[in-house]
């Protein structure tokens, strides 16, 4: 009868969500909650109301990302979870925000981190949101395989990686990781394609281009962007601002404006289904 009551309510409270991402990679290192964070401010930009879940369970960052590291998790009078709210319209889940310090380590088997996604996504005061961005670790394991489980109706996973032969190997074995669970959209974004000079303003291959869009060409997916790297993405994430929140105007800012406008599309076309 209990899990009968918990399906009920998770159901409830994810028909409430309009549209639900999850952001997964091939492998760690390529950026992807800076792509995640930022993604989800600037759907704030745009008046959306969203939400960002960090389901990284051993190694979450969002929260240095946003500022917010001494923030805590509060409750309700109905033991419901209040998610930290930022910039009107951002509501954040973190396990971050429940251990004792960040030096804390979650020394978890696969069961209970898929009880605690479970809680986060049926216990959470979520309320009505445009977009849920769900931040997974990298690789294709138990968080992105509960999320999946658990979000039956996900509106799409975005696949980010770097040009490198290595990250692309692994980007692969996400889209078809997605593609095995029938997730029915699947977009690739290229991260740290070329370096943006700090002094003379050009972009420099740095780790080579162009990887990302022509292994979403060769496995019929599509290539949402690539994005370079700035140092000030760098420097902004450690002081724990959103880069495209102070850097509007930079090349890296500029390519997430287009990326978003094709996840918008997206899910606009979703809705029309």
């Amino acid at each position: 009868m209990k899990n009968i009551q918990e399906d009920a309510e998770l159901k409830e409270n994810l028909s409430n969500i309009k549209n639900k991402f999850i952001v997964i990679s091939g492998k760690g290192g390529v950026g992807k909650t800076t792509v995640a964070v930022n993604l989800a401010y600037s759907l704030v930009l745009k008046g959306y109301k969203v939400g960002l879940l960090d389901v990284d369970i051993h190694g979450p960052n969002v929260v240095k990302l946003l500022g917010i590291e001494s923030e805590k998790l509060t409750s309700d009078e109905n033991s419901k979870i209040n998610p930290i709210k930022l910039f009107g319209n951002l509501e954040v889940i973190s396990t971050a925000s429940i251990l004792e310090t960040s030096d804390t380590p979650v020394i978890w088997r696969g069961p209970l981190k898929m009880k605690m996604i479970n809680q986060f996504l049926r216990d959470v005061n979520w309320g009505k949101l445009d977009y849920l961005i769900i931040d997974s670790p990298p690789g294709t394991g138990d968080e992105p395989l509960s999320v999946a489980q658990l979000i039956p109706d996900l509106t799409g996973a975005i696949v980010v990686t770097t040009p490198q032969e290595v990250a692309l190997l692994d980007s692969r074995k996400s889209v078809q990781f997605a593609k095995q669970l029938k997730i029915s959209y699947i977009g690739i974004i290229e991260n740290m394609s070329g370096l943006i000079c700090p002094y003379c303003k050009r972009e420099i291959d740095l780790f080579k281009k162009g990887g990302g869009k022509k292994a979403a060409l060769e496995l019929g997916v599509e290539f949402l962007g690539s994005i370079p790297l700035e140092p000030d993405i760098v420097k902004l994430s450690d002081e724990g601002k959103v880069f495209v929140k102070y850097r509007d105007e930079s090349t890296a800012s500029k390519r997430l404006g287009e990326i978003v406008e094709k996840i918008e599309a997206v899910a606009k076309a979703k809705s029309k289904q």
